[in-house]
């Protein structure tokens, strides 16, 4: 995990919500209800997150933290090729570990974080499950010290793709239609403009796949379940019949699955490094400034 550490954001607790950007402070909604611009429900991925971690005393969870842990490690290198010794580092959606942990809701983070108080801020898989996703991008680089840094990573929308095609697939064949089962994520080129919308200079994006073979997809539903990372989409199915699972892992198994029988799981990981602008940071040269001919270097 990350080597240093003052503060973790806990992602979803029962705080009160209001969107960043998307719904006003003065809306009527019932905090616990499903509002506009929303397509997750962030009250069933609470509830979700609290039983994975709850499982069997939380064993089966730290089973299931080698994608997470994996992303991690990556997240860790980039942040170690930076230069500086960070006093206040802020991290949103932590894992079960020994710091400072602060209770809250991603969305609403300027309620519990002062603005210009931070000097990093990283993120490690949480905001695939974010409503305001631009809106949190805002609150965070507010939160920011100038000059500061925000690292993150985040699935991307090519994750799960083996299975996402085997439930439509099955769904078309037996129940003549289908409905979301895998939620929608972000994809690299869209982070590029977010981060840039959202007021975050020298932007770095970088895309990475974990890939992890299971002996069927039935494990890898299961492993799903205890990480927390199952369907939360807005309007959502609560049940699949079991004849129309039955054939999507059949369908996986010949689509995807592999010579020894075992089928893969593909996780894009979208890696993303965002500073808040500050007077003393390196600028481009205006256009037209420079003073070496290129013909002359090449």
């Amino acid at each position: 995990m990350l080597p240093i550490a003052c503060k973790r954001l806990a992602s979803l607790s029962s705080v009160r919500r209001n969107t960043y950007a998307s719904v006003s402070s003065s809306s009527s909604l019932n905090p616990n209800s499903v509002g506009p611009f929303q397509v997750f429900d962030r009250n069933v991925k609470r509830m979700q997150k609290d039983r994975a971690a709850a499982r069997d005393g939380g064993v089966r969870s730290r089973t299931v933290d080698y994608v997470r842990n994996e992303v991690a490690d990556n997240l860790a290198e980039r942040f170690q090729d930076i230069k500086r010794k960070f006093h206040t580092v802020l991290d949103l959606g932590s894992g079960p570990v020994e710091v400072e942990r602060i209770h809250a809701d991603e969305e609403n983070l300027l309620q519990v974080i002062q603005p210009n108080s931070q000097e990093a801020i990283v993120s490690c898989l949480s905001l695939h499950w974010v409503n305001d996703l631009p809106g949190v991008l805002v609150q965070i680089k507010e939160a920011l010290k100038p000059d500061g840094v925000f690292l993150g990573a985040l699935f991307g929308g090519d994750t799960l793709f083996e299975l996402r095609t085997s439930l439509q697939l099955a769904e078309v064949e037996r129940e003549g239609g289908i409905s979301a089962h895998v939620s929608p994520m972000t994809d690299s080129r869209d982070m590029s403009n977010l981060l840039s919308r959202a007021g975050f200079t020298l932007l770095t994006v970088d895309v990475d796949e974990v890939k992890v073979a299971y002996p069927s997809m039935w494990e890898l539903m299961e492993d799903l379940q205890d990480m927390g990372e199952n369907n939360a989409v807005v309007g959502r199915r609560h049940f699949i019949h079991r004849d129309t699972l039955a054939a999507a892992s059949a369908i996986y198994k010949e689509l995807h699955g592999h010579e020894d029988g075992t089928v893969p799981a593909t996780f894009q990981v979208i890696y993303v490094i965002g500073w808040k602008p500050a007077p003393n940071q390196p600028k481009p040269l205006e256009r037209g400034s420079g003073q070496t001919n290129l013909k002359d270097v090449l």
